[in-house]
């Protein structure tokens, strides 16, 4: 019995598999996950998410790798999550101050701790600067004040200098920080290991730094929460018949009642207006959503009323392939992707064929017998001669749950997919497109990035107009037609080749590409839409970035998954190619390679196929909701 070949261990393989152990160490928790992709590093529910190393990293790539590491690992062991909600501000800039300086806190343990440690998250903050333009700005508001207080409070506790490229950012803040909190950094060697008094000094530094008034103003609000919490709950104990009555003929004036008037007489309608009353009266001092939802709104249609802003739509294009470059490039272009399509073709051509075999046997099961009228079925023939007076049977192919279907592919177009992940995504929505056209699904393929990197036109005007605070996005989009659902493959064939193009690729805003490509299907007349997305990391601009929150466009792509995937009849799928998007989309599934794109992209398709099938054509032309839509 032959046995097959154990899989070649890629390079990296031992590097990471020690990495994890020591995080794991440092961390003291054994049951800690230690995952790698392109995803941006963070801690959450028991998992470590560490960046991928390249498949030849140099000394510099892990250290810094070791760095990040090492900073989830501290965090994990050193930062006690009850504490920190119990004394962190509550939003704002104080709230971004406070968990700046408490990273500086913990990572500044294990650098005191260890000199290696010291080093590695050295290397990681040098990392995180290297392509920052800090170095260029002329004005304190330029420079964000939480990371100039996170590197000062690092330099204190630890004695290493900003990285060159931050240095600007400290310099720009340090005599209006030292004049005002020099007590407070005084008072942080202490205190480094205690977390909630190293908390409290941070909060007095705040105060100092006259940051508190947020925070200040939220503790006034929890107050009268709790006071007016406590005279309810007085009421309700110790309160008198008289005193309920009495309260009861007040609300009852104010309402307009008359004195013969009472409860059993009031209207139902007055009555759901008091209770509607008594839940806004209850939710008065609770703290508001920075972006209150509207039930009514979809953030598809208003973005700005979720809290997405876009400074201006003017230099945005949607465009043809056929339009971004002359038809000899494009030619050569293509030659070039077929070339590298023959590598691929023989895996690929072997998973579309299955996917086709699969479809084509859903439709051989399709016909209806003993009709009136259809196709004359030759096989009932011979009752027609044994009885000349029995009628002709007729059949007729009923109606598979696919045929009336829209596929859309949508690939990101930014920088991190040059090369191979680009390549293999062109060559697999190349060979998709012709199968699912051979099987009657009419397919769509789009691209999205950027027309420039750092903003281009967008952020030249943001610029000439005084740089107004919160621009929202700030950069030109450019969103790629590469094939229509209406155009046959052959037509758009050379479209593809422009994947290719050096240059072509820049940053990704997914949101927003995301909230198109569900427009177009919407205006499609299939009955069934589907709507791939196939991308390697989230949402990343810096021009946007640099100006607005850390999280600004991700919070708009999850808004905007969400609403596509609970009140949208559109089906959505993703595919992370080595980014974990399993996070962001209830059905997805994430790769570690580019090579494994062609399987996954067929098998997401075949199973949905599948489900159609099985559901039946009564369930097709159905609104799926949020449960009908997970992974089986």
């Amino acid at each position: 019995m032959s046995t097959s070949p154990k899989r070649k261990e890629g390079p990296v393989e031992p590097f990471k598999r020690a990495l994890s152990s020591a995080t794991r160490a440092v961390a003291g928790d054994d049951t800690l996950q230690v995952v790698f992709g392109s995803d941006a590093p963070g801690l959450h529910e028991g998992v470590a998410r560490v960046p991928e190393p390249p498949r030849a990293p140099s000394k510099q790539d892990i250290a810094a790798i070791r760095g990040h590491a090492d900073a989830l690992a501290l965090r994990a062991a050193c930062h006690d999550a009850k504490i920190h909600r119990k004394i962190v501000p509550p939003s704002g800039a104080a709230k971004a101050v406070f968990e700046a300086i408490e990273r500086a806190r913990v990572e500044a343990i294990g650098a005191r701790a260890m000199c290696g440690m010291a080093e590695n998250l050295a290397a990681k903050l040098e990392s995180q600067y290297a392509r920052s333009t800090y170095q260029d700005i002329s004005e304190r508001s330029e420079a964000p004040l939480d990371e100039a207080l996170a590197l000062m409070v690092r330099e204190r506790l630890t004695g290493q200098a900003a990285p060159e490229k931050a240095q600007p950012i400290v310099d720009m803040w340090r005599s209006w920080i030292e004049e005002r909190g020099s007590d407070a950094f005084a008072r942080m060697d202490e205190n480094v290991d205690d977390q909630e008094a190293f908390g409290r000094l941070i909060r007095d530094l705040l105060t100092s730094l006259e940051l508190s008034d947020e925070f200040e103003q939220s503790e006034q609000e929890e107050g009268d929460d709790d006071s007016e919490a406590e005279e309810q709950e007085s009421m309700a104990d110790g309160g008198t018949d008289e005193d309920a009555a009495e309260q009861g003929e007040q609300l009852a004036d104010e309402q307009g009642l008359g004195e013969g008037e009472g409860a059993e007489d009031m209207e139902l309608s007055d009555l759901d207006s008091l209770d509607q009353m008594d839940g806004e009266a209850e939710g008065e001092g609770q703290p508001q959503e920075s972006t209150p939802r509207r039930p009514n709104v979809s953030v598809l249609d208003d973005p700005l009323a979720f809290g997405y802003n876009v400074f201006t739509t003017n230099f945005d294009e949607v465009i043809s392939a056929d339009d971004l470059c002359e038809p000899e490039e494009l030619e050569r272009l293509r030659a070039f992707l077929d070339k590298h399509l023959q590598s691929l073709h023989g895996a690929v051509a072997r998973l579309a064929n299955r996917l086709q075999r699969r479809l084509l046997a859903q439709q051989n099961r399709g016909w209806d017998f003993d009709l009136d009228e259809g196709l004359l079925d030759a096989s009932r023939l011979p009752r027609v001669i044994t009885d000349p007076m029995h009628a002709l049977s007729f059949k007729q192919e009923r109606e598979t749950d696919f045929r009336d279907t829209v596929v859309t592919l949508l690939l990101d177009n930014s920088g991190s997919m040059r090369g191979r992940p680009i390549m293999v995504a062109a060559c697999c929505a190349d060979i998709l497109a012709r199968t699912l056209e051979r099987c009657g699904v009419k397919v769509e393929i789009l691209g999205f990035t950027t027309r420039a990197w750092k903003g281009g036109q967008s952020r030249e005007r943001w610029l000439a107009e005084h740089k107004p605070a919160s621009p929202g996005r700030l950069n030109d989009l450019r969103h790629i037609i590469y094939k229509p659902a209406d155009a046959p493959w052959r037509r758009a064939r050379r479209s593809l080749g422009l994947m290719m193009r050096e240059g072509l690729l820049k940053e990704n805003i997914d949101g927003e590409a995301l909230a198109w490509a569900h427009n177009r299907l919407l205006g499609r007349p299939e009955q069934r839409r589907i709507l791939m997305m196939i991308s390697d990391g989230a949402p990343v601009d810096d021009s946007t970035l640099s100006v607005n929150s850390g999280c600004y466009l991700e919070r708009h792509l999850r808004q905007v998954i969400e609403e596509i995937e609970t009140r949208s009849p559109v089906e959505l799928i993703a595919i992370g190619i080595g980014h974990d998007v399993t996070r962001y989309y209830r059905r997805a599934v994430t790769i570690t390679d580019a090579e494994e794109l062609a399987g996954a992209m067929t098998d997401k398709l075949a199973e949905l196929f599948d489900e159609s099938h099985q559901a039946g054509p009564q369930a097709r032309g159905r609104t799926a909701g949020p449960a009908s839509r997970r992974l089986h």
